[in-house]
């Protein structure tokens, strides 16, 4: 019986989305707007973020690959801690 209650809804929403497309009224209220706009800039943003990290990888292996000036190291400053010894 819930197989046939889950076919009749699936049936239902794609014969809805059908006669959404033949009317060419995809939205039918503001709050369809409102969710189409949020997806789109959620979409957006990841697609962003995801270009910043190929683009920061890719500059550090190009960076890596040619000859950098080696920064001196900084000599310790300070006084050893002998209690946190074994």
């Amino acid at each position: 019986m819930a197989n046939r209650d889950v076919g009749t809804e699936i049936e239902a929403q794609f014969n809805d989305v059908v006669r959404r497309l033949q009317s060419k009224q995809l939205f039918q209220s503001d709050w369809d707007i409102a969710t189409f706009a949020i997806f789109f800039i959620f979409i957006g943003a990841v697609l962003c973020l995801v270009l910043v990290v190929l683009v920061r990888c890719c500059w550090g292996c190009w960076c890596s690959s040619s000859p950098s000036k080696k920064k001196p190291q900084k000599s310790k400053v300070g006084v050893d801690n002998l209690g946190m010894e074994p």
